[in-house]
């Protein structure tokens, strides 16, 4: 009886098999009625195969050299007598003496609260600058006019 039982389970297995097979095939016949003209293709661009870069033994790093200034910018320079107000008497590589004016207008609140590349001269500033108010970049060209 047990093989009555398997026998009868393998039979249906074996037409729902027989039946799917020609539907598949009758569905291959559809899709080639159903082919749009074949249209040419651009060839494949493939991009170039980057290479590592070969690993070289590892040397030890010297460590990096510090700039050294031009000597141009490191030679002592004489304010004049406005600019002596300004930074001090004593002669100041311009470096030093860009530090220096800085330092003044910072102390003095004399940078403009909403465009901050501007300044606004005081009194003694407004010797040196010859303006009210003068761009960052312009107050280097107004102060080396001062300096001998």
């Amino acid at each position: 009886m047990a093989t009555a039982k398997k026998a009868a389970k393998k039979a249906p297995a074996k037409k729902a098999a027989a039946k799917k097979a020609p539907a598949k095939k009758a569905a291959a016949k559809k899709a080639p009625a159903k082919k749009a003209p074949a249209k040419k293709a651009a060839p494949a661009k493939k991009a170039p195969a980057k290479k590592a870069p070969a690993k070289k033994a590892a040397k030890p790093k010297a460590p990096a050299k510090k700039r050294t200034p031009s000597a141009a910018f490191m030679k002592p320079m004489t304010p004049s007598a406005a600019l002596a107000a300004v930074i001090g008497e004593r002669a100041l590589p311009r470096t030093e003496v860009t530090k220096k004016v800085w330092e003044y207008i910072k102390k003095n609140g004399l940078q403009d609260k909403v465009k901050r590349t501007m300044i606004n001269a005081d009194a003694k500033l407004k010797e040196v600058l010859g303006k009210a108010q003068v761009s960052m970049f312009e107050m280097t060209k107004a102060i080396s006019a001062h300096l001998k």
